[in-house]
């Protein structure tokens, strides 16, 4: 029989049932996938407090050789990282994963909103509270920017130039980019950094040194988290029936797909999304070509 949970452990379980709403089936995934993990570090004298990259690394290996499928041992990292990340989160060690690889998912075609399910998504943000105009605006530049989530919880106030319609974002091994901020999105953000917006959420001491310069700020003041972002996405979903669709990277490729589906340019795409190789952008090209022999199909006369 499996020993229980430690204490930390089983607050990260509450925390997603609670504050995050996930199902009833996602956190018995959950925790199944925890429970193998707090089993591996115990046989090595460790706990989740005290875990390190290399213990990390081991045990994603040990699952891929048990002969684990890439997209179980996918979803085994997956509450791992979120683990330590709520951890983290409330000053319990640092996050040892942030440097460890993820293994290779065959990669499927992203599921991108259509435009009309984008602004249906955009318009159920109502009311002009606090809250509101930060869930308005991180939607916003998810959409514009095709920021990664880690991105958007990243930006700091100067990172954000308001005056000249751009966003500096630092991806993926801190490589810097700069990408335009549309106008709705332009926006959305000033007036979250208007009085009554930003200023609401600003704590009476700040928790960490950098929370101060953060864009984006949680109710208690503090940086926004990924799981925070992601938790704004699955909120706003909800509210217009997209929940079982609709993830932050969704609005990413979705972002990318009506741009190629307006006539941008690979390269230009490529270059907002921040992707290394152009490889990695020309999967939207897939999906855009899904979507032209769809509406041909559908629309000439001898296409049948």
């Amino acid at each position: 029989m499996a020993e229980p949970l430690p204490g930390e452990a089983l607050e990260f379980l509450s925390w997603l049932s609670v504050e995050r709403g996930r199902s009833v089936n996602t956190i018995a995934a959950y925790r199944r996938d925890l429970t193998g993990y707090v089993a591996f570090l115990r046989a090595r004298g460790l706990l989740p407090a005290t875990a390190t990259p290399a213990a990390v690394e081991e045990y994603v290996a040990t699952l891929v050789a048990a002969g684990r499928a890439p997209s179980s041992v996918a979803r085994a990292l997956v509450a791992v990282r979120g683990l330590h990340s709520f951890l983290e989160e409330e000053g319990i060690g640092e996050d040892p994963t942030v440097d460890v690889g993820r293994p290779r998912v065959p990669a499927g075609l992203p599921k991108a909103l259509r435009e009309d399910e984008v602004a249906r998504l955009l318009a159920s943000v109502t009311g002009d509270d606090a809250v509101a105009r930060r869930d308005r605006a991180a939607l916003e530049v998810l959409y514009s920017c095709g920021l990664r989530v880690s991105e958007l919880v990243g930006l700091s106030l100067g990172d954000v130039d308001l005056d000249g319609g751009l966003v500096r974002a630092f991806g993926k091994g801190s490589k810097e980019r700069i990408v335009p901020l549309g106008r709705l999105a332009s926006a959305a953000v000033a007036a979250w950094l208007a009085p009554g917006g930003r200023d609401e959420l600003v704590p009476t001491r700040w928790r960490r040194r950098n929370d101060a310069e953060a864009v984006f700020l949680n109710r208690r003041g503090g940086r926004l988290s990924r799981q925070g972002a992601w938790a704004v996405v699955r909120r706003h979903a909800d509210a217009v029936g997209l929940a079982d669709r609709l993830t932050p990277h969704v609005l990413r490729h979705s972002c990318a797909t009506h741009m190629l589906d307006h006539g941008a340019d690979i390269r230009v795409v490529q270059e907002l999304l921040g992707h290394a190789s152009i490889s990695t952008t020309q999967i939207y090209t897939r999906v855009s070509t899904e979507r032209l022999q769809q509406a041909y199909e559908q629309a000439h006369p001898r296409a049948r």
